[in-house]
């Protein structure tokens, strides 16, 4: 018999789904046969998969030691890398940094190690706030993703109950999200609301929009302010309302002023000459606009995390633009 203790990290979640975690060699269906059989108890008693795992609970398991495995082991990766991050924000909870374009956020086909989220692993295991060792089912994880080719604020949880309520704060629409990005042409108003609807098809990693509503379509809404213009290009403030998939790139392409450097939705062979080696694209502002039910993380709630201006590449494209950007900012707090 082995005996789990429930630590921190691990409550507040279904005993299945710390299961799946905890044990990875034991397979989904004799689990479940487990749970049902009394092989797998919670405080000596028999329980049942959906049972919520409280801090101190122990769990007793009557299976082969073979199925037992480390959900994350550090084989040295963590000591061997130099941590690289542009921390903007930091508290005993979360981690905001500043992605820069061209970083994956996490490990792709090739599984490098060179990504944001193991760099964030390595800072919080040197600095001593995390020990995959001592860990049975978590691991830092980012709670929003940046696609490889945008910079800006990327959101960590340093442990389980930072990464559950931000989740359900970004899934309630609780965080206000602020992008600048820079597209060809001159927009017809210099602020709007666009709404339409949009189609993502995996096997390509594109996304169709359309403004009348059909069938597997979501609805998206995207905000914006321009800022600056110079002859044929537009520096322009975006709040994303919805959160979709490339959603930003493909409502400015569609409305006829695709980004600067974007490969997939506007022409970029002669944005590459002008030196928009990306997409013109950087999430550069966060609001945390919480509810009234603001729990472990209600110290939040109000803040406004931003990036200088000169932090975002291609805003020095835009002759005085920092100042107009600083004043944006400072009228939204």
């Amino acid at each position: 018999m082995q005996i789990l203790k429930i630590n921190k990290n691990d409550a507040g979640q279904r005993l299945d789904k710390f299961l799946t975690k905890a044990i990875k060699g034991l397979p989904a269906s004799l689990m479940y046969k487990y749970i049902r059989t009394k092989k797998i108890k919670v405080n000596r008693k028999r329980t049942e998969q959906k049972y919520v795992l409280q801090e101190g609970d122990e769990i007793q398991l009557f299976i082969r030691d073979e199925f037992f495995d480390s959900p994350e082991k550090d084989d040295g990766a963590l000591s061997r890398i130099t941590p690289k991050l542009d921390i903007v924000y930091e508290d005993d909870n979360i981690l905001l940094c500043n992605k820069r374009p061209g970083v994956l956020v996490h490990e792709d086909d090739s599984a490098s190690d060179n990504t944001l989220i193991m760099h964030i692993k390595a800072y919080l295991y040197q600095k001593g706030e995390y020990d995959p060792d001592e860990e049975q089912s978590f691991a830092p994880a980012l709670c929003n993703r940046i696609d490889r080719n945008t910079g800006g604020i990327v959101i960590a949880a340093k442990n389980a109950e930072a990464l559950r309520v931000m989740n359900e704060k970004i899934k309630n629409d609780e965080i206000r999200k602020f992008y600048l990005c820079a597209v060809h042409g001159k927009l017809p108003k210099r602020a709007d609301t666009l709404t339409g609807y949009l189609k993502k098809n995996s096997a390509n990693n594109l996304v169709t929009i359309s403004d009348k509503k059909k069938d597997g379509y979501k609805n998206i809404i995207t905000k914006y302010k321009v800022i600056m213009e110079k002859r044929d290009q537009s520096l322009v403030e975006v709040e994303l309302v919805t959160g979709r998939t490339h959603q930003i790139r493909a409502h400015m392409a569609h409305i006829g002023h695709a980004l600067l450097g974007d490969g997939k939705y506007g022409v970029n062979r002669d944005d590459r000459a002008q030196g928009y080696k990306y997409q013109a694209l950087y999430a550069y502002r966060l609001v945390f606009d919480f509810g009234e039910d603001n729990g472990y993380l209600g110290y939040l709630s109000g803040k406004q995390v931003n990036l200088n201006a000169s932090d975002v590449w291609f805003v020095s494209d835009f002759i005085g633009a920092e100042e107009k950007i600083e004043k944006l900012i400072s009228a939204g707090k």
